[in-house]
């Protein structure tokens, strides 16, 4: 292997002042946000899906306070990207053939989503790159970052994104083309959770030495179209219990938006004591429930996924400045637990010296 890697040509290279990886809603967001405030910087941003939103889960709540601050005119724009606002909320408790409907006066406020927006979060990322760019972000997709660039004093001073044409064995193939060196003055990384770049950085760095250890859980999102009779518009339900059992943490939802869509999903926190608990097993269990099925009957299943989760909270975050960069979004453990939110404030987390880039230790 040694052999191979020595007589790989060497990489080309761009500067920039920022590099971020990763372009979901907290690396464009960012990307937006150092724009706004000094237009001259020279930003590039790199997704390793086919396009922004490529690897992005469709149908989630969002609060629109971040879009809000970060772009107070988006609901002018005629490519906004959400138009469904919750009217009805509901949270059940399931059981086996029910389910109970816990009363919205007794839940805590912040779980109320009166007046935050259904929608498809790829749909919002799409959005925010179409703004990005229009303020002079370049946007790489296609490329995924695969290894940090180092300085002399260890800071981190870029990225570099994959090689192409390699085998199973990482010699190059006729078709070899050699990644690209993408040097910043500061590196921001956005690539979500449990990113390898970001564990790399967290890990070189200690970052985590005065946090809880974070906790991780999978959620598996399906998006359908459904028939109109069947379609609750403006409809937000939240349930957990069955079929989970009672030492096994999760829930599930079903957000009914736009035209006849209906996103429904499925969370498992990974630290559940059977070891053989199949999540995606109990989310087709999920759907077969009385209280579920009458919805998907007679629908048409339109994409599915799944992801991992950072559900550690506030007491898990790491610290997100290190020599040369940060972490952002859920790189850093940005989900906000109690809301059941993972991305209507990660634009205006922003605002503060995480993006004041005066305050961040440079590499230059």
């Amino acid at each position: 292997m040694s052999k191979v890697v020595e007589e790989l040509p060497a990489r080309e290279g761009m500067d920039y002042d920022v590099v971020i990886v990763g372009a979901g809603p907290a690396g464009l967001s960012a990307a937006i946000r150092l724009k706004q405030n000094s237009p001259d910087l020279s930003v590039v941003v790199i997704e390793k899906g086919s396009e922004p939103g490529a690897h992005i889960l469709s149908g989630a709540v969002i609060d629109p306070i971040g879009l809000d601050q970060l772009l107070p005119d988006w609901r002018k724009s005629p490519q906004a990207p959400l138009k469904t606002q919750v009217v009805d909320d509901q949270f059940l408790i399931l059981t086996e053939k029910g389910a109970w409907r816990v009363p919205n006066f007794i839940m805590p406020k912040l779980m109320n989503n009166h007046g935050n927006f259904i929608g498809s979060l790829g749909n919002v990322v799409r959005f925010l790159a179409s703004e990005a760019e229009n303020l002079g972000v370049e946007i790489y997709p296609g490329f995924a970052g695969s290894e940090i660039l180092y300085g002399a004093q260890g800071e981190v001073v870029g990225v570099a994104t994959g090689d192409m044409g390699v085998d199973r064995s990482g010699a190059p193939k006729d078709n070899f083309t050699r990644g690209m060196e993408l040097r910043g003055k500061y590196t921001l990384l956005a690539e979500g959770a449990r990113g390898s770049l970001s564990k790399e950085i967290i890990a070189k760095y200690d970052l985590s030495k005065n946090s809880e250890p974070q906790k991780f859980g999978i959620g598996f999102k399906e998006l359908w179209r459904i028939p109109k009779e069947k379609h609750k518009a403006e409809r937000v339900q939240h349930s957990f219990g069955w079929p989970l059992s009672a030492d096994t943490g999760g829930g599930s939802f079903l957000y009914h938006f736009d035209e006849d869509l209906v996103s429904i999903g499925f969370v498992v926190h990974l630290n559940y004591p059977n070891p053989t608990l199949s999540p995606f097993d109990e989310f087709q269990r999920f759907k077969a429930h009385p209280k579920i099925a009458p919805s998907l009957e007679g629908g048409e299943r339109i994409s599915y996924g799944a992801r991992a989760l950072t559900e550690g909270g506030w007491q898990s975050v790491p610290k997100l400045c290190f020599p040369g960069g940060a972490l952002i979004g859920c790189a850093a453990g940005f989900v906000n637990v109690p809301r059941i939110k993972g991305s209507d404030r990660k634009s205006t987390r922003l605002n503060s010296s995480h993006t004041d880039i005066s305050r961040m230790p440079s590499s230059a």
